[in-house]
This record gives C-alpha cells, sequence and structure tokens, in this order.
C-alpha cells in the first residue's frame, strides 16, 4: 500500500488496514506513551546509526521479542518547536513494513501528512490517533515508497496548522537505505 493520493482512496484503505496498524501500534504505544518529540531519541537502545538515521531496538511491553525501528527525528527548519518523529518498523506479523510518523499537537487532522520525495509529489495518509505527546499518521510501505525512500534524497513531510498553511519538514535520506535492510 502506498501513500493515496487521494482521500478518499486513502479512507477507504485505513478501513482495510485497521487490524495491521493496530497491531503494529501495540508495539510502540508504551513507549509513544511517554515520549515527547525531543526526548523521543532516547527511547530504545541505539544498536546503530546509519547516516542521518538511528537504529533503535527494545522488547516492548508484554512483547517476548526485542523490536527494533530505524527512527529521525527533526525540527521545521523555520520553526523549531514543530517536530517529527520519523520511525519506520516491521508489523507484528513482520509479513510488511510501517512508516510512522509522530506529529506535534495542533496540526489539522483532516489536512492529513503530506509527503515529497525530492520534490515530487507522493501523497498524503490520514492521521490514525493522537495521543497526549502529539498525533500518528502510518502506512504499510509497499515497494514503489520503499524504492523511493531507499534513492531519494530528501523527504519533506507537511503538516498543517490552518488550511492555508502547510508546514514542510525536511527529512533526510541519508543513511535510509541500509537502515531500512538492516531490520531484516
Amino acid at each position: 500500500m502506498t501513500i493515496q493520493p487521494s482521500a478518499t482512496g486513502l479512507i477507504a484503505s485505513l478501513t482495510s488496514l485497521r487490524r495491521a496498524l493496530l497491531a503494529a501500534l501495540f508495539l510502540t504505544m508504551p513507549a509513544m506513551a511517554s515520549l515527547t518529540a525531543t526526548d523521543a531519541a532516547a527511547q530504545g537502545a541505539v544498536r546503530d546509526v546509519f547516516g542521518d538515521w538511528q537504529k533503535r531496538c527494545e522488547v516492548p511491553a508484554g512483547a517476548s521479542e526485542e523490536q527494533c525501528a530505524i527512527v529521525q527525528n527533526v525540527a521545521a527548519e523555520d520553526r523549531p518547536n514543530v517536530t517529527l518523529l520519523v520511525i519506520v518498523l516491521p508489523t507484528a506479523d513482520r509479513e510488511s513494513m510501517l512508516l510512522r510518523v509522530v506529529a506535534p499537537l495542533g496540526v489539522l487532522l483532516p489536512a492529513g501528512l503530506g509527503l515529497l520525495i525530492d520534490e515530487e509529489d507522493v501523497g498524503r495518509a490520514g492521521f490514525v490517533r493522537c495521543l497526549a505527546t502529539g498525533c500518528v499518521a502510518e502506512v504499510v510501505m509497499d515497494d514503489t515508497l520503499v524504492e523511493q525512500l531507499q534513492t531519494g534524497d530528501e523527504a519533506t513531510f507537511i503538516v498543517f496548522q490552518t488550511p492555508e498553511e502547510g508546514i514542510g519538514i525536511p527529512v533526510s535520506l541519508d543513511g535510509f537505505a541500509e537502515g531500512f535492510d538492516s531490520l531484516d
């Protein structure tokens, strides 16, 4: 599944993804419940660094196995109080990979989270829930999205505070391919 370019397609795909997303959410919910965007990088042990990405691993509450993810925490260049936590991790059944983004509270939820990779519009993802520390958007990554992230230089995630005001937050893709491959 890729990030859908239309809201109608996204709503339909979210219904079919709900089970997979809920299964994957339990893996990081205990950690996310206690996170702020600035201290998110402190969760889990850093196992490796791939360019601008960190591989972090921990055993989530109630799980028997360690869960690893690649993570990057970034702030908007012109608004340091607007931060994103970008996480890539396997689903609970290890059949797919999730791209999960935790945006700050106060974002306009109906607008979703936009994504550009090297200035090319990839689409938008809807927010699936908000926690005390931020709002979560996530998608199951398809091969096309994975390839775009692995071969691109920069992803720009766009959050909206008003319908007219989108804030682009650049995320370096340096090291993404190696980090992604390490999650096998």
